[in-house]
């Protein structure tokens, strides 16, 4: 079992912080096929929920969904998987599949009562190479 935790601060998009938290378990299928999956949260603060989620006055008046204005705390809550193949030292490919439900500020939201739905499919593809060399 791993458990990975991470924050993130906002710099371009939003001011906000955001935070994850991931409890997963692995197992190796072969020498070169991991597979794993477990619970996700997500946590976030008003700045970054408000940025994403929030919907302005003028916004409302001008044809958008109703005003909504969040404050911050739970994000998501989620459960995800997936399969990491390496199929020589330097590359590493990737899928993975995450079902995420949208809870507090994100749920309540006019964009996703309105328009949206509060549950989340994400699927995604990735692949790495390491280079090997030494600084000496």
């Amino acid at each position: 079992i791993r458990v990975r935790g991470e924050v993130r601060q906002g710099i371009r998009s939003h001011s906000g912080q955001v935070g994850d938290i991931a409890v997963d378990a692995f197992t190796d299928i072969t020498p070169n096929i991991r597979v794993s999956g477990g619970p996700r949260v997500r946590l976030a603060s008003s700045e970054y929920f408000d940025r994403y989620y929030g919907v302005s006055a003028a916004a409302a008046a001008a044809g958008g969904p109703s005003a909504y204005a969040p404050g911050g705390g739970v994000h998501s809550m989620a459960v995800g998987g997936a399969v990491d193949w390496k199929p020589t030292e330097q590359w590493s490919l990737s899928s993975f599949a995450e079902y995420r439900r949208l809870m507090g500020p994100a749920a309540d939201s006019s964009l996703v009562r309105e328009r949206g739905s509060a549950n989340q499919f994400v699927v995604g593809l990735s692949a790495s190479y390491k280079f090997n060399f030494t600084l000496d």
